[in-house]
């Protein structure tokens, strides 16, 4: 188990690659950076736990992520919020955003499509799952010259074995 992944500065991440995951439950963050060191996959993890954390975090610090994971439901700013800062702010809108939750409620979903979010993960309860699926989406995205796909495309599940 990685101990330090909530530990990580800014300075920590200089020259590096890395993945910001916005989630305010810790269980949920502590899953996540197993499964990214299981990986092995060449990318650093910068945990934050609220929308306000990932916005003042993105505003004051020169490396950008190379891609961010956003819980949908927050305290202080939801994933919804921080989406539609990110795509408006210059710098920011390039950056690949993936939306994380447990619901799978259509309107949100399509709402999340059309502000530009790449994928909609929704949580998986196993671990093998999670794994998985984060290799799936920092894979093709990692590859370069991704574009968000289709709504079709958009949600992926565990039972999804492939795009």
């Amino acid at each position: 188990m990685n101990k330090n992944v909530h530990t990580l500065t800014a300075d920590d991440l200089v020259g590096e690659k890395y993945i910001l995951l916005a989630d305010d439950d810790t269980d949920d963050c502590m899953f996540f950076a197993n499964a990214l060191e299981e990986l092995k996959m060449p990318f650093k993890l910068k945990t934050v736990f609220d929308g306000e954390q990932l916005m003042n975090f993105l505003e004051n610090n020169e490396n950008l992520p190379d891609i961010i994971f956003l819980d949908m439901n927050m305290p202080c700013k939801n994933g919804f919020e921080c989406l539609v800062e990110i795509r408006q702010c210059e710098r920011y809108k390039m950056i690949p955003v993936i939306i994380i939750s447990t619901s799978l409620d259509e309107n949100i979903i399509k709402l999340l499509h059309e502000n530009g979010a790449f994928f909609y993960i929704k949580k998986p309860s196993l671990f093998a799952h999670l794994k998985k699926l984060m290799s799936l989406v920092i894979n093709l995205i990692a590859a370069g010259n991704y574009r968000q796909p289709s709504i079709e495309k958009f949600v992926i599940t565990a039972e999804i074995n492939a795009l």
